[in-house]
């Protein structure tokens, strides 16, 4: 095949594949209150069905993680977008908690295989490392709010409310898989053995000997803001519903929206920010938005919680770019898909067990007691997460 779009072109239609796939895990969430008064499942299932995603994912990127670093990133991306695309059929098909279930467990393996891909072929396709970090920060961010406000307009709006936005989904990994064939990659030296590939499917974690101590540092502030995007993507529906009396789903949408998308736009304020200072600044953003989203559950105020959310949500954006930028600078090309697999399990891992570990309290305490102590756990890592960024550039200093 001689024809290959432009690495410019290629680099957009990467960074497009980052927004698709995690707008599949997003899109679910304001259809949530519907599944359950259709089939009455706890808040407890709800946060299984949520968890399920991820424990596939996190299964996927053990085995498959590094992979595109042996055969390419493109045939895997594809692949995951096939895949992706057999998940929102059985969202269309859905019949009970069952199929749900599966669903979430097809897009979990989906995204699993092609997380380290697509951020790997984003930053070997950017224009320059600033580019490429900034793309494979903000496009996760802005495709769980993108897939949330979809989801919400078209159910509240649109007709067929239950199926409607599995079919765009649908439709945008059909043309995003012909897309990626197109796009231009570069490997370093032939294909390796098939024993080689089998060896590498064995489950095992891998970050380069030099990212190891870069990573160590950042693992608390990893986990301060996946933790957080895990509850809003699994209990947000029904904070929003239930705790501030919200009935559009819409508004709901717009409301995890409100979180997402900050995280995403934020990383263009990082940009005017001195290097030393963006790290303090988007953590006191993200402590100071849980303590008003807390505030806005206790008061019950729905512009009280979603002022909370945007700043939660823009401290998530630039945390989170500042922890990857660090990452892709210590990281060498040949070993990204894997280092970057590595992360986004530690990041998934935190995406998910508090949040079922919050669904389990809800059925002790209580949705409101649940969202303040949640909010607490989070605030104590954010303290951690600043004063490890503090000891390290006291190290530097020295």
């Amino acid at each position: 095949m001689s024809f290959r779009l432009s690495r410019r072109s290629g680099f957009v239609v990467a960074g497009l594949a980052m927004v698709g796939m995690m707008a599949a895990a997003a899109a679910p969430s304001p259809l949530y209150p519907i599944y359950q008064q259709l089939w009455g499942f706890s808040s407890f299932t709800l946060t299984v069905i949520f968890a399920v995603y991820v424990v596939a994912l996190l299964a996927t990127l053990l085995t498959v993680g590094s992979l595109p670093d042996h055969v390419g990133r493109r045939p895997i991306l594809i692949a995951g977008m096939v895949l992706l695309g057999v998940g929102m059929l059985l969202f269309v098909h859905a019949s009970g908690t069952g199929t749900l279930l599966l669903a979430r467990i097809v897009q979990g393996v989906a995204t699993g295989a092609m997380t380290g891909a697509v951020s790997a072929l984003i930053v070997d396709l950017a224009p320059s490392p600033q580019r490429g970090s900034m793309v494979s920060s903000g496009a996760p961010t802005f495709g769980l709010g993108f897939g949330a406000a979809l989801a919400g307009a078209l159910v509240e709006y649109a007709p067929w409310p239950r199926y409607l936005v599995y079919w765009v989904l649908l439709a945008a990994y059909v043309v995003l898989a012909v897309a990626l064939f197109y796009v231009p990659e570069e490997r370093d030296g032939a294909r390796p053995p098939a024993a080689v590939l089998l060896r590498s499917l064995r489950p095992s974690l891998g970050i380069a000997p030099q990212t190891r101590p870069v990573l160590a540092g950042l693992v608390p502030a990893f986990v301060a803001t996946w933790a957080l995007g895990g509850l809003y993507l699994s209990l947000g529906s029904s904070v929003v519903g239930k705790l501030l009396g919200v009935g559009n789903h819409f508004v709901v949408g717009l409301v995890l929206a409100g979180f997402f998308v900050p995280a995403a736009f934020s990383l263009l304020l990082a940009e005017r920010l001195p290097a030393p200072r963006r790290r303090v600044v988007g953590l006191a953003l993200l402590g100071g938005g849980v303590a008003l989203t807390v505030l806005g559950v206790l008061v019950t105020s729905l512009p009280v919680y979603l002022a909370g959310s945007v700043v939660a949500g823009a401290g998530f954006g630039i945390t989170f770019l500042v922890a990857m930028g660090a990452i892709v600078a210590a990281t060498p090309p040949r070993s990204r898909a894997q280092t970057f697999a590595t992360v986004f399990v530690i990041s998934y891992t935190a995406f998910s067990v508090p949040a079922v570990v919050a669904g389990l309290a809800v059925q002790g305490f209580g949705l409101r007691p649940t969202l303040v102590g949640y909010g607490v756990f989070e605030v104590a890592l954010v303290l951690v997460a600043a004063s490890l960024a503090a000891r390290q550039q006291g190290a530097r200093r020295v």
